[in-house]
């Protein structure tokens, strides 16, 4: 035997021990293969086999396409790559078996004010592929396309969800009709024959004519499945057609000056489909112009296809022309042989893409996220399975009522459909930081929905914060809402500023710059905006930053000589606030006495001889003139004039604004005479009757259940120790203004600021955004978990003893531990994860015997 060194054996004699075993591949006697090896060969070719038709119809169906994936996300991926194809080409998917989807109720809060967007998405996606309608007069504007009444006129690629104020988008859009088309631009918008339908990831409109038209949509491409009536009576050869109005985008009723503007257009059409280019401005925020890039492909190749140009309905030039561009209206009409459906329906499909950079990456977005051969159903299954695994299934719960289900999973999807993650998209400049639009707006948002989702989506809060921030580098301020690339409107404060320290004071950090992150808020405290002479608010600017801050920084509050005096100085005080949080965490010792001190002037707006019911009440927010003096006879806390933009607040009563000043509450509670009378004076506000201009929808109450500034109002009874009325008043409010029908919502859902107050309700917490303070009440379930990020660490709200009667806290644990306080901070529970454990019953009971929770600027 040869030299063997220690720790290494001779191969031959391992050999040899092998064939001498029973694990030998042959039979010694017949020579044949042993069955063992013989079963062993055949199971693993059967596994292979498998494995690799697995592979092949996963591929095929298109669900190892990015689509299953956040696009140019960096969540799991700190690569900041803006390739379009797949962040994981090898990954083989697990199969989808959808057990939230059906949950959601896309229809909830569509109609009566809440104006959700109702068409199909990816979550935060560039396409919002949905139905566009011409409301009839007097019945107000379809804001993100859908209204229950009306004429439809288009189904188009971009819209909004949930805003006010003025439509925005609905651009890039297609529309069917049969029959003899002698003019395109003329108005072919017709009633449906039936209510619309929707699942998560599908639509279906059923219009007059007997046309019907389903969606689907990816991340930044979509189908349009037209389906032409059976040809019974329709003789002609070309009797349907498509139309493509590049001129189409939601219009406005409203004659304020905010209403969308097609500028100039430009299309090219063939047999294949079209591409081109759109140009519009205006709409709510005030945009200037902004392009959007179009590729349009048909499945069924066209019998015609002319293009067109006009003025007005006034048709120019209209034939076989391959393309059509300028300052008019411009389109394409694709037309289909009736002749291929007189027994069968015509069904027609267009794979449509958009992209803010080029023609050719809006065509490359329908190879990626599309493939040739990806059946329609495909497309919606991809759809529905993404919410699923990467928004829905962040909450888990065993409850099994289906109405608090569907609430609860309508609310969630409703919060997600926007911002736009627009990363690689941003055509105004280049950088490696991730880019979101449609923020509408951080005033509706940063009371509670983005502190939700900083919990349950934090790896897509994070490149928010950073998105806000590189906003700030490139175009010289944070937006407060911005839209097509462009920043507008502020209505109050500079509440970007908000939603920084409220991530900062909970230790988020990752790839965020919090050093220009700083630098950004101060820009917003200290450097006044240029005006952009909004005619409904002309005093000071309207595009961004505190456009009256020459006010607060010389006088420390603000006059009339500026709109919405009262309500900006309420919220310039909680924006400075948060701006000394940050400077306090950062050691910046001086900014942080600074704007601590800049965040008590609220109470320069405070008039002890404003009062309300009788003298009941002394003590209100209320305007200053240009002397410095408060109105002679006092401002009436039940007055607010409009409530609109050149009055002194905004969208609240000077009543709801009195309770403004989170970060200062010992100070508010004695200006309005101690806790008793704070208790007896919030409660005024829920009760029924007391506010003659209020809505009846809810009671004429001054609390507003539709509007942001009342919604952290029910949950102030805990810092006067009353924590049963925090759970009464805010538990009556979510089961009686909300539910998952259409008018399941009780005002602008604004980009799912009225869902996350829900979900904060049926959690039992409500966060106090600046703060790590969140205020404890009563959860809806028996139990429900929050995936913060990651499987590994959770929150679970636990309840024992609860019904929809008997909801009032006897006791509270957390993690496992015996809890005294109505409030807790983000490290006790999210930070790392935890536990709150709640009894519940009909008693009201004193179980909150801590302290009171945090008053920061007294």
């Amino acid at each position: 035997m040869g030299d063997v060194s220690l720790g290494e054996k001779d191969p031959s004699l391992f050999w040899a021990k092998f064939y001498a075993s029973n694990w030998s591949f042959r039979n010694k006697e017949t020579g044949k293969l042993k069955k063992r090896w013989i079963a062993i060969i055949a199971t693993v070719v059967v596994l292979l086999t498998t494995a690799l038709i697995t592979l092949a119809v996963a591929s095929s169906s298109g669900l190892l396409n990015k689509g299953s994936h956040y696009p140019h996300s960096e969540a799991g991926d700190s690569s900041d790559d803006d390739s379009d194809g797949p962040p994981d080409p090898d990954e083989i998917p697990k199969p989808f078996v959808a057990k939230l989807a059906h949950l959601v109720q896309p229809f909830m809060g569509s109609d009566g004010g809440g104006n959700m967007f109702t068409g199909v998405c990816m979550p935060y996606g560039v396409v919002k592929l949905g139905i566009d309608v011409l409301p009839p007069l007097g019945a107000g504007d379809a804001y993100s396309g859908y209204h229950p009444d009306g004429r439809v006129n288009g189904f188009s690629m971009m819209h909004e969800s949930g805003t006010g104020g003025s439509p925005k988008y609905g651009v890039v859009s297609q529309y069917p009709v049969t029959g003899a088309l002698d003019n395109p631009l003329a108005d072919h918008g017709v009633s449906r024959a039936a209510p619309d339908e929707a699942t998560l990831g599908w639509y279906k409109a059923s219009l007059e004519g007997g046309i019907t038209v389903e969606l689907a949509a990816s991340y930044h491409a979509g189908i349009i499945k037209h389906t032409f009536p059976r040809a019974t009576t329709n003789t002609s050869m070309v009797g349907n057609h498509i139309i493509v109005d590049v001129s189409h985008h939601l219009e406005t009723s409203r004659a304020q000056g905010i209403g969308q503007n097609y500028v100039e257009g430009s299309i090219k059409a063939n047999t294949n489909g079209y591409e081109g280019y759109g140009v519009y401005n205006g709409g709510w925020n005030l945009a200037e112009d902004w392009k959007i890039y179009f590729c349009g492909r048909f499945r069924t190749v066209p019998v015609q296809v002319r293009t067109f140009s006009g003025t007005g309905e006034v048709l120019e030039s209209y034939g076989v022309a391959s393309e059509a561009s300028g300052a008019k209206r411009v389109g394409a009409v694709f037309s289909f042989s009736a002749s291929r459906n007189t027994t069968d329906p015509l069904v027609v499909e267009s794979d449509i893409g958009i992209s803010f950079m080029s023609v050719e990456k809006a065509c490359k977005f329908i190879q990626s996220e599309i493939p040739a051969k990806r059946p329609f159903e495909t497309l919606v299954n991809s759809t529905k399975q993404v919410w699923e695994e990467k928004v829905l299934s962040t909450v888990s719960t065993t409850e099994t009522d289906d109405a608090k289900l569907k609430l609860l999973y309508s609310a969630i999807y409703g919060m997600y459909i926007i911002p736009s993650n627009r990363t690689g998209e941003n055509q105004k400049w280049e950088s490696s930081e991730p880019y979101y639009d449609d923020t509408f707006t951080f005033w509706d948002l940063f009371r509670c929905h983005t502190s939700l989702m900083h919990i349950i989506q934090p790896a897509q809060y994070e490149e928010y914060i950073r998105s806000t921030i590189d906003i700030w580098r490139h175009d010289g301020y944070m937006p407060d809402g911005r839209s097509s690339n462009f920043n507008g409107r502020i209505q109050g404060g500079t509440n970007a500023d908000n939603v920084l320290a409220d991530a900062y004071v909970k230790g988020v950090r990752g790839r965020i710059n919090w050093e220009d992150g700083f630098q950004a808020m101060v820009k917003d405290a200290e450097v006044t905006p240029e005006n952009n002479n909004d005619r409904m608010a002309p005093d000071s600017s309207t595009k961004e930053g505190r456009g009256a801050l020459p006010d607060w920084l010389e006088r420390g509050y603000i006059t009339t000589k500026y709109s919405r005096s009262v309500s900006r100085a309420s919220e310039y005080a909680l924006n400075d606030f948060a701006l000394s949080q940050v400077a306090k965490g950062m050691g910046k010792t001086v900014e942080y006495g600074k704007y601590l001190s800049r965040s008590r002037n609220w109470r320069n707006q405070w008039d002890n001889s404003s009062t309300a019911f009788g003298g009941q009440f002394a003590g209100f927010l209320s305007p200053r003139d240009i002397n410095g003096n408060f109105p002679t006879p006092p401002q009436d806390p039940l007055s607010c004039g409009g409530c609109y933009w050149r009055d002194a607040y905004y969208e609240a009563l000077p009543f709801e604004y009195s309770f403004g000043a989170h970060h200062d509450m010992k100070t508010l509670i004695s200006y309005m005479g101690g806790e008793e009378k704070f208790v007896a004076r919030l409660e005024k506000m829920f009760e029924p009757g007391q506010n003659p201009t209020g809505s009846p929808r809810f009671g004429k109450t001054i609390f507003n259940p539709g509007n942001e500034p009342s919604f952290a109002s029910p949950y102030l009874f805990n810092y006067a120790g009353r924590q049963d009325l925090t759970v009464e008043k805010s538990r009556y409010i979510a089961k009686m203004y909300y539910n998952s029908g259409p008018q399941g919502l009780p005002g602008n859902s604004d980009a799912g600021a009225m869902q996350s107050w829900l979900i904060w309700n049926m959690l039992g917490l409500y966060p106090m955004t600046g703060t790590t303070v969140f205020l404890i009440a009563s959860p809806w379930f028996s139990d429900l978990t929050l995936t913060l990020g990651s499987p590994s660490k959770t929150v679970k709200i636990t309840s024992t003893g609860g019904n929809e009667t008997n909801f009032f806290v006897q006791s509270v644990k957390l993690n496992g531990n015996h809890w005294d306080k109505n409030w807790l901070n983000w490290g006790d529970l999210f930070d790392k994860g935890g536990t709150l454990d709640f009894v519940l019953g009909a008693e009201r009971t004193t179980w909150d015997t801590g302290e009171r929770p945090p008053s920061f600027a007294t």
